[in-house]
């Protein structure tokens, strides 16, 4: 059974992938730049794609930091779509898109627990 992933996870998935397939002896650097500027494409518009809710008053500050940690992800991808195609040492470029990888993955899970706590604030009832 294949499991299908869409949105950010796909798209860090993709961006991974690409990263992974620098040295191989099938894939010329040109190739490798080619695709990871693809993936990181992918990342922006997965990031660009993200809307808060606002529903909740007592979860705006956490959302409201989750924003602006989105936003300055955004500004890195800006800095760094360049020099994927332009940078003279490839192992540079990819180094600084691992570390990016690891914090938009961060990102992910801090959004992801936003929405955990606003269901289950709409779940819990009072008490």
């Amino acid at each position: 059974m294949a499991v299908t992933t869409t949105g950010l996870p796909a798209a860090l998935l993709g961006l991974g992938q690409a990263l992974d397939a620098y040295g191989r002896p099938e894939v010329s650097v040109g190739q490798w730049r080619w695709r990871v500027r693809q993936g990181l494409a992918a990342v922006r518009d997965a990031l660009v794609a993200e809307t808060g809710t606002g529903t909740e008053a007592w979860t705006a500050a956490r959302e409201g930091s989750v924003l602006r940690e989105r936003n300055a992800l955004l500004a890195r991808i800006g800095t760094l779509g360049p020099h994927v195609l332009q940078h003279p040492d490839p192992e540079v470029v990819r180094a600084e898109l691992q570390r990016l990888l690891v914090d938009v993955g961060h990102h992910a899970q801090r959004l992801s627990d936003l929405a955990y706590d606003e269901v289950e604030l709409e779940l819990g009832g009072s008490e």
